[in-house]
């Protein structure tokens, strides 16, 4: 008897997801945490992806582990890339890369949605074209860029020379 999730994937999705199991390790074989994330697309590339596990940006289980750490199904991978953290549970286990729609199979994904845009567009980035800034501009930049400083007083006072 058919499940219903059986029922409602179409033939191509299918027919993708038997060659990712077929392209899976047999049974007894292992998979590299590197190949891993660069085969459900959590990484561009593996070189990346084993650059990332040597920096200590990867941890299965909350450890941190080397390019060649085997990962098996229930593990939980965290990866910072890109300014962000993601946190996956491995469920199937994959060494070829696969489509997007397969590769979300995988993995249940715990991540934290990533931040809004505005708050990762940077302080102080003029529009091409715009020419020099003017001195009010100067000033504003000046401005926010002590907001955001250390202390985040706004610039102090005594520190400008005092007028006529």
């Amino acid at each position: 008897m058919a499940s219903q999730d059986d029922r409602d994937v179409d033939p191509k999705t299918a027919a993708a997801v038997a060659a990712a199991e077929a392209a899976g390790p047999a049974s007894g074989e292992n998979v590299r945490i590197d190949s891993w994330i660069w085969a459900v697309r959590l990484v561009k590339t593996r070189s990346v992806g084993a650059s990332a596990c040597r920096g200590g940006h990867v941890r299965v289980n909350g450890e941190r582990v080397k390019p060649a750490h085997s990962v098996r199904v229930g593990d939980e991978v965290r990866l910072r890339h890109e300014g962000r953290e993601r946190v996956v549970v491995v469920k199937r286990l994959i060494r070829k890369r696969v489509g997007a729609p397969i590769a979300v199979q995988c993995y249940v994904d715990n991540s934290p949605p990533p931040p809004p845009r505005e708050a990762v567009a940077p302080i102080g980035i003029r529009d091409r074209g715009t020419g020099r800034p003017t001195k009010r501009d100067r000033r504003e930049l000046e401005r926010l860029r002590d907001l955001g400083g250390p202390g985040g007083s706004g610039g102090s006072q005594e520190s400008r020379p005092k007028g006529r």
